[in-house]
């Protein structure tokens, strides 16, 4: 969980500053006011440790403010409000530090994923700095995981961020692709720049072409001004087209075109544009069995996957379930949404679940579960049914303090004890078979082999206990 920080803002406009102030302590950050000309004795007082940004707005010159508080701090990010300017021939270090623009008052949503990102900027500049890197692959922090799929997708980032060549990233739905996208994007060169995200999908076909490259007043029936495309939009930053599997044929060339000449015409027009832009696309499908089957124009696809990327199914990575869901509660808890806890034996549970739907179908369970349990426990039983992979009446069962099991697996305290998974992953099927199996023989070995005073023990039924015992060949001394 990210910690809470102040932040610095220094604007010489008094109402906007304290409106900002006001909003600031609702979302349970601290702020510090002050102009351009008295922040230094406004944070004289001050650790720097706990300033996590800098948000600017109007003073006499925001340059020589930036490049003052980097004196002071040069770990902070910068945030310029509304019309806060930087002239163009500024240093490059000012620019840099610039990580996003605000407009006030913000929107919530905004200004949360804004401070966000300023901590990830600090962070990831102080690690830097301790190890002397320009970037390392904690940078990609949206990408939970310590699996080894995880390791080489970050690793395989590390390496094109900075590159200014297309990327395609394959996998199946909800696997975070369009995470992996903004990732590059708000790492590289063009990150001050715009992020643009399509779905390929889900426009029209009719309407692909207009919604890309833009029209002209006039173009068709319905176009009664003229239209910048996502193109135009995305001009020095990054467009993202996601699911372009779904492009049709006659747009797909034209798309092309815009990858090999960097110039293309709104619909209707004759003015040609040029198109910086740099190009992620994103698909659930497989490219080459589509371009076996003509549906899919094997040019393009060796124009867009220059540097593929494919991103893991969370089925193959399980051992990275208990840090994303560590993860998506501590976003809720970050947003004052709520909080909830997963007790071992759910995990075990969720661990054992192929979700289909991969971390997004994850993430939208837990959202339910905040709702239906603010602030509980949650268990195998509170888990919709599809989810319970482990029988309600295992739940609760009391797991010992066994420390190694016959197989050299870790033990686990209680139920309310978190979850600790090797990283290199476990058979759970087996290790809660040995579990069960050892559980069982510790109760008929306390009872001296009494069935039913055994099963009460273990807080099952005596017949349960029997076809147990039977699974397991485990003799009967006693009933």
């Amino acid at each position: 969980m990210w910690k809470e920080i102040k932040v610095l803002v220094i604007d010489d406009d008094e109402k906007r500053r304290h409106d900002l102030k006001v909003i600031l302590d609702f979302v349970g950050e601290v702020a510090i006011g002050t102009t351009g000309d008295n922040w230094k004795e406004a944070v004289e007082s001050e650790d720097k440790e706990n300033v996590g940004c800098l948000i600017l707005g109007t003073t006499k010159d925001v340059a020589k403010v930036i490049i003052d508080v980097l004196e002071w701090e040069p770990s902070l990010p910068v945030i310029l409000l509304d019309d806060a300017t930087i002239v163009d021939d500024a240093e490059d270090r000012v620019k840099k530090v610039v990580i996003a623009r605000m407009e006030t008052p913000p929107n919530y949503t905004k200004l949360m994923d804004t401070l966000h990102r300023a901590q990830v900027y600090q962070s990831q500049f102080k690690a830097n700095s301790a190890r002397g890197l320009r970037r390392d692959t904690q940078l990609f922090r949206s990408l939970v995981g310590t699996s080894r799929s995880v390791a080489k997708v970050r690793e395989l980032m590390t390496q094109v961020a900075d590159k200014d060549v297309n990327v395609l990233i394959t996998g199946e739905s909800g696997t975070g692709k369009e995470v992996v996208a903004r990732n590059l994007h708000y790492h590289s060169h063009r990150r001050h720049k715009p992020f643009v995200p399509v779905n390929c999908g889900a426009i029209p076909q009719e309407l692909l072409e207009s919604e890309l490259f833009g029209h002209e007043k006039g173009a068709f029936t319905g176009a009664v001004t003229s239209r910048p495309g996502r193109f135009e939009m995305a001009e020095g930053g990054t467009i993202f087209l996601d699911e372009i599997g779904d492009m049709p044929l006659h747009m797909q060339v034209k798309l092309l075109r815009v990858l090999q000449e960097r110039t293309f015409e709104r619909v209707g027009g004759t003015k040609t544009l040029n198109a910086d832009v740099r190009v992620i696309a994103a698909t659930h499908q497989n490219l080459e069995t589509m371009i076996e089957g003509g549906t899919f124009r094997e040019d393009l696809y060796y124009r867009i996957n220059v540097f593929p990327l494919e991103m893991p199914p969370l089925r193959e990575r399980t051992e990275d379930i208990p840090l994303l869901l560590n993860e998506l509660v501590s976003r809720i808890e970050n947003e004052k949404r709520g909080s909830i806890r997963f007790n071992s034996t759910a995990i075990m549970a969720l661990c054992r679940h192929d979700f289909p739907g991969n971390v997004r179908e994850m993430a939208n369970l837990v959202e339910r579960l905040v709702i239906t349990h603010p602030y509980g426990v949650i268990g195998v039983s509170d888990l919709p049914k599809r989810f319970r992979h482990i029988d309600d009446l295992d739940e609760n069962m009391v797991l010992p303090d066994t420390g190694n099991s016959e197989n050299g697996t870790p033990g686990f305290v209680n139920m309310d004890a978190p979850a600790l998974l090797p990283v290199s992953g476990i058979d759970l099927k087996e290790y809660l078979s040995n579990l069960e199996c050892n559980l069982i023989r510790q109760a008929l070995d306390d009872c001296n082999g009494v069935v039913a005073r055994a099963a009460e023990k273990l807080r099952i039924r005596r017949t349960t206990l029997v076809e147990k015992m039977r699974k397991y060949d485990l003799h009967r001394v006693a009933s």
